[in-house]
């Protein structure tokens, strides 16, 4: 009977919340691109000293069930902070680093119902650390800062963030503020004032200021944002230090661009054997040097000119290597080398070699986005090329800043390296992304976040070093159970190959940080190197209002949801499928659905060196199995084994954790329950009260009250769970997403026709 009043009491009230969410519903959830992955996206604070413990807020996108906090150093440990009912609070952790935690740059993650989120920027350092924790936008209001200390803030929005700290006449003030180096998207400009306010340092360019105290006395410090931005995503940490004067000025700690990976060259010593030696700026002055040789120098002062000058003989051949972007730094250098033949006062300079950039191995997007091909680039200003001597004797090196004209500061440094060719390689990788004319917006920061049944690929590429031409091998180890990684190898004289990583539909929930590694045999010697993985700072979502913010990941989480399935699952043999070169082979694809999708047929195509050829091909999602077919005569494959899989971009009608209406709904029906409960208990009381003696009354009141208000609480109750049912409602309503489909790999042998 309660039952049937909860049905016909409650519902109409229910029915009209859920329609009002549906309709909001419609409006928001057109076609998107990528199925939802958890995004960690602020920490305040953004840090914290090594060997002390700090309450550590968090923010996100599909983090709402977040449990764990963990951190790429093992040394840096979370717990969730527990109210005074011993009950978690939502997106609160008490962070301990070790003593013995490295100072620099951690990544810090959830994990979530749908896996490991993207990280975020963490920084242990060893100066004492305050947070923001009230508006600070005028002079009166200004927070006190201690000098030798770090403030952890968020940028007020068309504002601007006054800090004051104490300076003695002479002492040395460094006050740097890091903000894209730890993912940030604040553009800060910092600005050293006097006591009133009046400007006398000022820092637009994401430098530090190196001030000389004039006077004792307080100072003020302001930030803002270069266009009064602000918000959650606009945060930084902003230290004031003091240092010797003449001693050597260490920023803080910034995350890596993409194409560092390339740098340092294997077995290279941290520090140059040589440094250059001022004035050095034409050939009058030319610094002797000796090859081989590794030097340091610095494009400065503004258009500088270094000039070396060695000996050489015909026919040698030498490596040159140059890095200063790859340091994060905003130089383009450049090298002229020349043959120089001297008779008495005069000589003749002749070009031998000139040096620029290093290419991307890749094409990029031409946008700076995932158009036309990854918004990754894996190239650089810096040099990496061969030179060839072509006549005996005196050679000239120049080297330059192509910008440098405009710029003026002795930390645009250089390391020039020149040697005998030492073959190698380097390689880094990224989520494949779909070439679709809106981007591929969650991919730029997707977390290898697998549903069980998925395949995620990852792009690999490479830069190769001083002639090293030959197979790379990739491999994933360290993986959580029921995952497996298979490497799509960059073949021979290629530059690009790619590694599929699976999840079984039965792999439990897990994470593992993952070892990931290309391998090659070089000069009869098996060599292994790191594979670097890279992501953007930030989901885009609207590429032409934001630039992305590529950078290296420091360390490699594959992770496994264990709660949802991949929507499309593209199961081929697992035993090796065998073909005679020349002939075709027909490969049998066995189709596990999970949604529905828009559209009835799935376009293919095959990644995998000796097939990526292969026409494109259209299966059904409709389905339950289908055929590939792969043509070795068309192809002209040679005998060999191989490892390739196909993919395609679907749309399929997503559902977000459809389970979570039934579980809202329920919690709904005992909330109704309870208040009838309540309802007739007031009811009841309510007319005793009305019954009850005079000497009896003031008891029966107070019943009545205190019934009242347990039923005012209920109702709160009702109300809430409600709303709840509303939100898992929309949540789950089906969304047409496009997405990436991988079928699993699949190993392939092409033999030799009989007789050959």
């Amino acid at each position: 009977m309660t039952d049937v009043v909860y049905c016909s009491r409650y519902r109409s009230m229910l029915l009209a919340t859920l329609i009002c969410g549906a309709s909001l519903t419609s409006v928001l959830f057109g076609q998107s691109v990528g199925l939802p992955a958890p995004r960690l996206l602020t920490t305040i604070p953004m840090g914290a000293k090594v060997g002390t413990q700090v309450e550590v807020t968090i923010s996100g996108e599909h983090i709402e069930d977040a449990d764990e906090l963990t951190f790429s150093d093992r040394r840096i440990t979370a717990a969730r902070k527990l109210n005074a009912a011993g009950q978690p609070e939502p997106n609160k952790y008490v962070v301990t680093i070790a003593a013995d935690c490295p100072v620099g740059i951690h990544e810090a993650r959830v994990m979530t119902r749908l896996g490991i989120s993207s990280s975020r920027a963490f920084c242990v350092g060893t100066l004492d650390e305050a947070v923001q924790t009230k508006a600070n936008t005028t002079l009166a209001t200004a927070m006190e800062l201690k000098v030798n200390s770090i403030c952890n803030a968020t940028m007020t929005q068309r504002a601007v963030d006054h800090y004051v700290f104490e300076g003695r006449k002479g002492q040395r003030i460094i006050v740097d503020c890091a903000t894209r180096g730890i993912d940030s998207k604040l553009d800060a400009v910092v600005i050293i004032a006097d006591a009133a306010g009046r400007d006398l340092l000022v820092e637009r360019r994401g430098g530090v200021l190196d001030f000389s105290v004039p006077a004792d006395g307080k100072y003020v410090i302001k930030v803002h944002e270069l266009t009064f931005k602000g918000g959650q995503p606009h945060y930084y940490r902003l230290a004031v230090s003091e240092l010797p004067v003449g001693a050597p000025i260490v920023r803080l700690p910034s995350t890596k661009p993409v194409n560092s990976f390339s740098w340092p060259p294997q077995g290279l010593k941290g520090q140059a054997e040589l440094a250059e030696s001022e004035p050095n700026n034409d050939r009058t002055k030319a610094q002797k040097i000796s090859l081989p040789c590794d030097i340091a120098g610095s494009f400065f002062p503004a258009a500088d000119v270094d000039v070396f000058e060695f000996e050489a003989k015909k026919g040698d051949v030498w490596w040159v290597e140059v890095a200063s972007e790859r340091f994060g730094l905003p130089t383009d250098p450049s090298i002229l080398v020349q043959h120089v033949a001297r008779t008495g006062d005069t000589e003749k300079a002749t070009d031998v070699a000139e040096f620029s950039d290093i290419p991307s191995p890749v094409k990029v997007s031409s946008n700076g986005y995932a158009y036309d091909g990854p918004p990754y680039n894996a190239g650089s200003a810096d040099i990496l090329g061969k030179l060839e001597i072509k006549e005996d004797g005196l050679h000239r090196l120049q080297i330059t800043d192509l910008f440098g004209g405009t710029r003026n500061d002795p930390k645009n440094i250089y390391r020039l390296v020149i040697r005998k060719a030492a073959p190698d390689f380097a390689v880094v990788a990224w989520a494949l992304h779909m070439e679709l004319r809106n981007g591929d917006r969650n991919a730029v920061s997707k977390p290898l976040a697998l549903r069980g049944g998925a395949t995620m690929a990852l792009e690999v590429v490479t830069i190769r070093r001083d002639g090293f031409d030959g197979d790379i091998d990739l491999a994933m180890e360290g993986l959580p159970e029921g995952v497996t990684a298979s490497g799509l190898k960059i073949p021979a004289g290629q530059s690009r190959g790619l590694i599929l990583v699976t999840a079984n539909q039965n792999a439990p929930r897990a994470v593992g940080s993952a070892t990931f590694f290309g391998r090659a045999t070089i000069n009869g010697e098996v060599m292994t190197r790191p594979c670097r993985l890279a992501s953007h700072a930030w989901p885009i979502p609207d590429s032409w209002g934001e630039i992305p913010s590529p950078r290296l990941m420091a360390d490699v989480p594959v992770s496994v949801s264990g709660r949802e399935f991949s929507p499309l699952t593209l199961t081929p043999p697992k035993e090796v499928q065998t073909v005679t070169a020349g002939e075709k082979l027909t490969i049998p694809l066995l189709h596990t659905r999970r949604s529905e999708f828009s559209g009835g047929t799935l376009q293919l195509k095959t990644m995998g060196a000796g097939f990526d050829r292969t026409p494109q091909f259209d299966v059904s999602l409709t389905a339950d199995q289908s055929q590939a077919v792969l043509d070795t005569a068309a192809l002209k494959t040679a005998p060999g084994d191989y490892l390739i899989a196909f993919y395609g971009g679907a749309v399929a009608k997503y559902r977000h954790q459809p389970e979570a209406i039934v579980a809202a709904e329920e919690t709904h029906k005992k909330a109704v329950q309870e208040l009838m409960a309540i309802e007739a208990e007031v009811k009841k009381l309510t007319e005793a009260a009305k019954a009850a003696a005079t000497e009896a009354k003031p008891e029966a009141d107070k019943a009545v009250e205190a019934a009242s208000a347990k039923q005012k609480v209920a109702t709160a109750t009702v109300a809430a769970a409600a709303e709840k049912v509303k939100q898992a409602t929309a949540a789950a309503q089906p969304r047409d997403i496009v997405d990436i489909v991988v079928s699993e790999p699949i190993k392939i042998r092409v033999n030799a026709p009989a007789g050959k």
